[in-house]
C-alpha cells in the first residue's frame, strides 16, 4: 500500500497538473499564437524551475548553475535534429559521424537527457561534497564554465552565434505532458525515501549523519535527477525557440529560476510551480506596459528595462512579508489542510519487535583530542557493555562533550582507539559509526526543525532499514514515538515542539537506528524533576527492552545516581574517577573538582568530627 505522504503527493501533482490541462486547452482552443507562445513557454519554465528547485529545495544548496544543462540539451538536441542538409551550411567543421546524424524529435530527448544527466553524475560528486556557500559557488562556477565552453566550442555550437534551422515542437499538448511529468516525478521524488533523506541533510546536516544518512551519496543522487528534469526543459525550449544563442542559457535565466524560486517558496514543488506562474503573468504584463507607450506620454520618454525592475520589486516585497516565499515549506496539501483545519492522518503505531541486543562491547582506549596546545580529552580509557547505563559527569569545560564527538565521529581522536564489538570506529564518519550501533543526541539540540516529528524519526527508520516500504517506515516510526510519550504530537513540527518534548523526540530518533550503544548529551538539560523521573523511567525501559547500553552525560547528579550503575568522572579532560554512585559520591577527586580543596577539606573535617 501507498503511504499518506506519497498519497499526498500525487493527489499534489494531479491538482497541478489538471489547472495546466484547462490552461493549456484554452490556450490551444481560443487564443492566438502569441498567447499560445506564452503558456507554452510558461509550461517550458516549470520544468526549468522544477530542475533547479529539486536540488536547492531538497538539499538546501542554493544553485547558480542548472541553467547550464538547460543550455548543454538545448545545444545537443539541436545538433541531432536539424537536417543534415542545414547543418552542413551551419556546422561545416563538425566530425562526419555527428554531421550525418539526423534523429527525430522524440529519440534526440531520450539521448539529450541521457548524456545531461551522465554530465550532472559527473559534475555532481564535487559538488556533493561541497556545502553551503562552497557549493553555491561551484555551482555558479559551474555556469561560467559550460558557458566559456559551449563559446569556445564554435565547430559544434557556432560559438557566441545563434544556431537557427532547429526544428519546432508545434503541439502544446508536448510541452503540457513535458511539465506535468516533472511535476509528477519531482513531487513524488520529495515525499520518497531519497526525498526525506535529502531534506534531512537540508535541515542538520550533523543529525542527519548521526542517523546513518550519508550527505554525499545523497546530494548526488538528488543532483543528477535535477540534472535530467533540467535537460528536458533544454530540449523543450530549444525546439520552441528553433534560433538561439548561448547568451538565452546565462544569468538571465539564471535570474529568472532564483526569482520562481523565491516568489514560490524554495523548498516546496507546488511553490515552485506557483511562482514559474506569477512570474509568467509579471513579465508578460510589464512588457506589455513597456511596449505600450504609456510612459513616453507620462513622461517624454520610453521605459527600458521594466521587466528586470518589476521582478526586483517582487522579490524585495516577498522576501519582507513571506521570508521563505509564498509558501514556504508546504505544499498545496498542506495548504487545503491549513484551509480546512485536517491536519494528516496519523499512521497505525507498529509493535516495535522487542530484540534483546546481542552482547557487545564498547571499548574507548587511550582517547586524547588536543585543539594545537588544549588538550581538551586526555588519555581516557573505559568499557560500556549492552545493558548497562553508564554515566559520565564533570565540571563544565572537562571534555565530556568532545568525548561523546570522538565516539561519535563527529569529533577526530588524536591518539586512542575506539572499537565497538571489535570493529574499529576511531577514524570512521559518523553515518558509518551510525550504521555500526551507536545512536546518539546531542548537547544543543538537533532536529529536523521544520519537518514534522514523524518525519525526523523516519528519516532514522529509512536509513537504517531501507527495504522497508515506505508505509512501514512510517508505522515504526510512530511506535518509537509512542515509546517515548510523544505519539500525539506526531504531525507537529518538531521546532515547535516544548524543549523536554524535543528531548524526547531526539532520543526517539536515535532508538529508530536500534542502536547497541546509546550516547546522550545533557538529555535532562531544562527538565524539572518531574521530567526527569519521567526520563529515568523510559530509559529503563528502553534498555529492559532492547538491551542497549546507554552513555549519559548530565548535570542533573541527583538522576545520574539513581540511574547509573556505573559513573565515570572527568575534570581538565582527564578520568579521574570511576566506580559505583556510592564511590562517587564520597570520592575526594571528585569532591575536589567540584568543590575545590578548601571546601573538600572542610567537608572531610566535619564529617570526621561527627
Amino acid at each position: 500500500m501507498i503511504s499518506d505522504a506519497k498519497r499526498r503527493a500525487l493527489a499534489d501533482s494531479a491538482i497541478l497538473s489538471g489547472v495546466l490541462f484547462v490552461t493549456s486547452f484554452a490556450a490551444w482552443a481560443f487564443l492566438g499564437r502569441s498567447d499560445q507562445a506564452m503558456i507554452t513557454y510558461l509550461l517550458i519554465l516549470i520544468v526549468a524551475s522544477l530542475g533547479m528547485s529539486s536540488f536547492s529545495a531538497m538539499t538546501g544548496i542554493l544553485s547558480f548553475g542548472h541553467a547550464a544543462f538547460i543550455g548543454l540539451a538545448a545545444h545537443l538536441s539541436a545538433l541531432l535534429t536539424i537536417p543534415v542538409a542545414a547543418k552542413g551550411m551551419l556546422l561545416p567543421d563538425l566530425p562526419g559521424w555527428l554531421a550525418a546524424v539526423h534523429m527525430p524529435i522524440w529519440a534526440s530527448l531520450i539521448v539529450t537527457v541521457a548524456v545531461v544527466t551522465l554530465i550532472g553524475v559527473v559534475l555532481g560528486l564535487p559538488i556533493a561534497r561541497l556545502g553551503g556557500s562552497e557549493a553555491a559557488i561551484a555551482t555558479l562556477g559551474l555556469l561560467l564554465i559550460v558557458h566559456a565552453v559551449v563559446i569556445a566550442s564554435a565547430d559544434y555550437t557556432r560559438g557566441s552565434q545563434a544556431i537557427y534551422g532547429v526544428p519546432r515542437i508545434k503541439s502544446i499538448w508536448a510541452y503540457f505532458a513535458a511539465a506535468a511529468g516533472a511535476i509528477f516525478v519531482t513531487r513524488y521524488l520529495a515525499a520518497a525515501r531519497l526525498g526525506l533523506l535529502a531534506q534531512s541533510i537540508r535541515e542538520n546536516e550533523p543529525a542527519a549523519m548521526s542517523v546513518g544518512i550519508r550527505p554525499v551519496r545523497v546530494k548526488w543522487a538528488v543532483f543528477a535527477f535535477s540534472a535530467a528534469v533540467s535537460a528536458l526543459a533544454g530540449v523543450m525550449l530549444g525546439h520552441h525557440l528553433t534560433v538561439f544563442s548561448p547568451k538565452e542559457f546565462h544569468f538571465d535565466l539564471t535570474f529568472t529560476l532564483l526569482v520562481i524560486l523565491i516568489l514560490g517558496g524554495f523548498s516546496s514543488v507546488s511553490g515552485t510551480v506557483v511562482g514559474a506562474v506569477l512570474v509568467t503573468a509579471l513579465v508578460e504584463g510589464l512588457r506589455r506596459l513597456e511596449q505600450s507607450g504609456i510612459f513616453a506620454d507620462l513622461m517624454g520618454q520610453s521605459v527600458f528595462g521594466l521587466t528586470d525592475v518589476g521582478l526586483s520589486i517582487a522579490v524585495l516585497w516577498v522576501l519582507y512579508r513571506h521570508n521563505e516565499g509564498l509558501f514556504g515549506h508546504r505544499e498545496l496539501s498542506d495548504v487545503i489542510a491549513g484551509w480546512r483545519n485536517t491536519p494528516p492522518k496519523l499512521p497505525e503505531a507498529a509493535a516495535i519487535p522487542e530484540e534483546t541486543q546481542a552482547p557487545r562491547e564498547l571499548v574507548v582506549e587511550g582517547v586524547s583530542k588536543a585543539y594545537g596546545g588544549v588538550v581538551a580529552v586526555d588519555d581516557v580509557s573505559f568499557t560500556l557493555k549492552t545493558g548497562e547505563i553508564v554515566g559520565l559527569i564533570g565540571p563544565n569545560g572537562s571534555g565530556k562533550t568532545t568525548l561523546l564527538g570522538c565516539i561519535a565521529g563527529t569529533h577526530t581522536a588524536s591518539t586512542g582507539t575506539v572499537k565497538l564489538g571489535g570493529h574499529d570506529l576511531t577514524h570512521a564518519a559518523p553515518y558509518q559509526i551510525a550504521e555500526q550501533g551507536i545512536g546518539r543526541t546531542f548537547q544543543t539540540i538537533r532536529l529536523f526543525a521544520r519537518k514534522s516529528a514523524i518525519d525526523n524519526v523516519v528519516a532514522a527508520v529509512a536509513a537504517a532499514r531501507p527495504q522497508l516500504s515506505q508505509q512501514a517506515a512510517y508505522a515504526q516510526a510512530m511506535g518509537f514515538l509512542e515509546m517515548l510519550w510523544i505519539g500525539d504530537l506526531a504531525n507537529r513540527q518538531a521546532g515547535t515542539l516544548a524543549y523536554g518534548q524535543q528531548r524526547r523526540l531526539e532520543i526517539a530518533r536515535a532508538m529508530a537506528l536500534r542502536p547497541a550503544i546509546l550516547l546522550l548529551d545533557e538529555p535532562a538539560a531544562g527538565m524539572n524533576e518531574q521530567e526527569s523521573d519521567d526520563l529515568m523511567s523510559i530509559l529503563l525501559s528502553l534498555r529492559e527492552r532492547f538491551g542497549v547500553g546507554i552513555l549519559i552525560v548530565d548535570h542533573d547528579l541527583k538522576l545520574m545516581m539513581r540511574l547509573c550503575e556505573r559513573i565515570l568522572v572527568l575534570n581538565k579532560g582527564q578520568l579521574i574517577a570511576h566506580g559505583s554512585p556510592a564511590e562517587i559520591r564520597t570520592n575526594e577527586h571528585v569532591l575536589e573538582a567540584y568543590m575545590g580543596r578548601k571546601a573538600t577539606t572542610e567537608t572531610n573535617n566535619r564529617e570526621l568530627s561527627t
